[in-house]
């Protein structure tokens, strides 16, 4: 065996497995209903966040966001862009990584546009990359459950939890968001 094919098997493992995630796809009805959980979750975790969701331009949700590597790794989830309380297009999430990773997790990502500039920058473009065609804040929660106020005065804040809570040391730095056919 060759050194570098462990390698390729790691990249092909990861590969295979997104692609799987793709061909299972939801329905706009299911994406629907899980991004509506998924908000009602995060404004149990966060008053903070929920106060700046209804401040927020657009709301950004991908309920369900896989993560999984063997040395190299993967992430896809797909979402719902959400105005004014009606979905106004449906959007999948990717990006690859790679490094010291072993496993599988899922969780949900919220990233919110605070102003109409912002959003309409990311309704525009053909394929939003995160840290490139916008920086985000990635949100952590302070004393009390309050936001950092620094934070709070971006123009695009993302947070990133699972049922039990934000998550912490996370990024959506290199992610992928690109507008998708339901």
């Amino acid at each position: 065996m060759l050194p570098g094919d462990a390698t390729m098997r790691n990249i092909l493992s990861v590969v295979f497995l997104l692609c799987a995630l793709d061909a299972q796809a939801a329905s706009k009805a299911e994406i629907d209903a899980e991004t509506k959980e998924a908000v009602q979750n995060f404004y149990k975790h966060t008053a903070a966040g929920h106060e700046l969701a209804k401040k927020a331009a657009g709301m950004l949700v991908f309920p369900n966001v896989i993560k999984a590597g063997i040395g190299i790794g993967g992430e896809y989830g797909e979402g719902a862009l959400v105005l004014k309380g009606k979905t106004a297009g449906y959007y999948s999430i990717a990006a690859a990584s790679i490094g010291f990773q072993l496993g599988a997790q899922a969780r949900s990502q919220i990233v919110l546009f605070m102003n109409d500039k912002v959003l309409g920058g990311f309704r525009n473009s053909q394929g939003w990359k995160a840290g490139v065609d916008g920086s985000v804040a990635l949100a952590t929660l302070g004393a009390g459950g309050s936001i950092d106020s620094e934070t709070a005065k971006k123009p695009i804040i993302g947070f990133i939890f699972s049922n039990k809570g934000l998550m912490y040391n996370l990024t959506f730095e290199g992610s992928k968001i690109t507008r998708i056919k339901r």
